[in-house]
């Protein structure tokens, strides 16, 4: 398979925005919740590899106060930008190409990233070399081949046509060098790059309203691509959106693997 230049999901697209809402409804309270369990607090020295949206930098920034530190990364910042004040630090750069932002780091964090990055293993040696010792890396990741389907139920033709779409989208980031069953190697990497104390968990929405706004949102987003491959027509696309609002139907994520480990 030929890998085709380009991030997918690109955050220059209003779209995107929607996207990173509907990440920070299904998602933050599993990331706070790990993040608390390391004991977070004032003083902590924090990077966010590839930020996105501002939920996570946002949480980070109230938690370790004015004498902490949070460094927020993305290779697109803008919807990061509004976070910049202190403590917060918002840098333009790409984990899986540039030497980390520093290091002595309290805690490294990535959520849906590395999945899209090209070179992981150097993107994951950057983020452990960017720790003190003792310091905490959380990485959290999708694994859709673990779960590939939009509609798990699949009872009849609007479940047909949102499994079909699915299946066209992930055909699409594979194509551009995603690996879909990255989540389930987090608790292997960690270990192999040396951390301590390693464990994982997973998280697993099967439905709920931002479910289906990640859904609209990332259909909207890559809809010329879904055409112009093939997988789908305008006529296909229109039909699914609505089935999407009417909101009669289950839709699911990707199951979430979030994996931690000690420096």
């Amino acid at each position: 398979m030929t890998q085709t230049d380009g991030y997918l999901l690109d955050n220059r697209q209003t779209e995107a925005g929607q996207r990173f809402d509907a990440f920070a409804t299904l998602f933050d309270p599993t990331t706070f919740r790990h993040m608390e369990r390391f004991g977070i607090g004032s003083g902590w020295r924090c990077w966010e590899v590839g930020a996105g949206g501002t939920s996570v930098v946002s949480w980070l920034a109230k938690k370790v106060g004015p004498t902490g530190r949070v460094v927020a990364t993305d290779i697109d910042t803008s919807w990061a930008a509004s976070a910049a004040r202190p403590p917060v630090e918002i840098r333009v750069h790409d984990v899986g190409v540039e030497e980390p932002p520093g290091e002595g780091f309290d805690l490294v964090h990535a959520r849906l990233v590395l999945v899209h990055v090209p070179d992981r293993e150097r993107a994951l040696r950057s983020m452990v070399k960017a720790l003190r010792p003792g310091g905490r890396l959380l990485i959290e990741d999708a694994d859709p081949a673990l779960q590939p389907l939009l509609c798990p139920d699949e009872h009849g033709p609007e479940q047909q046509l949102a499994n079909r779409l699915r299946h066209g989208f992930r055909k699409l980031l594979a194509e551009r060098g995603a690996d879909l069953s990255y989540g389930r190697k987090l608790p292997r990497l960690l270990r192999e790059a040396g951390l301590r104390e390693v464990e994982a968990d997973a998280y697993f929405p099967v439905t709920s309203t931002a479910c289906a706004d990640l859904e609209s949102a990332t259909v909207r987003q890559i809809r010329d691509q879904l055409v112009t491959a093939g997988i789908a027509t305008d006529e296909d696309i229109d039909r699914h959106l609505a089935n999407v609002a009417s909101g009669s139907m289950d839709l699911a994520t990707a199951p979430m693997i979030s994996a931690w480990g000690r420096k």
